[in-house]
């Protein structure tokens, strides 16, 4: 089932690469307080994703947080290496990188998608999601292969 406003985060230990330097967390610490915005992308150095989704983040970060937001975070189907030179290379170092490698988190969110036709195997659905004190207040799930309720801009008329 797939998660709902006013939900609270799933308990998932996950890694999270900030300030480039990775360690574990359990979901329910790292969203437990504040105001947090949690997107979710298909794959790491993907086209859209690399082009468009993280990029729009990364340029608005400053913006963000200026409405309230404490944390932004990029979650991905990718091991901890992946998304920490995607960070680096992409110049997110405002931003956290959740790494996702089992997709539990993406799983209990009940937002896995089937990539197995493009040999990406079970990945994320693009989605975007906020939070605040461990409760989704907003929620925002992509159609396949649309790129339209996600991004930094929409998210950012919602705030």
């Amino acid at each position: 089932m797939t998660i709902q406003i006013n939900n609270k985060i799933p308990s998932v230990k996950i890694k999270i690469v900030s300030h480039n330097e990775v360690s574990e967390v359990n979901t329910t610490e790292l969203f437990g307080s504040g105001k947090s915005v949690l997107f979710g992308v298909p794959g790491a150095f993907t086209p859209t994703c690399s082009q468009s989704h993280l990029p729009g983040y990364v340029v608005n970060a400053d913006n963000i947080k200026a409405k309230g937001v404490d944390r932004i975070v990029c979650m991905s189907v990718n091991d901890a290496f992946v998304m920490k030179a995607w960070g680096e290379a992409s110049n997110a170092e405002q931003l956290i990188m959740l790494a996702d490698g089992n997709g539990d988190l993406t799983e209990a969110l009940g937002l896995t998608l089937d990539a197995s036709a493009a040999g990406m195997g079970k990945r994320c659905q693009r989605f975007a999601m906020i939070i605040e004190s461990g409760v989704i207040i907003d929620l925002f799930i992509e159609e396949p292969k649309k790129f339209e309720v996600s991004n930094a801009e929409s998210l950012m008329t919602k705030l």
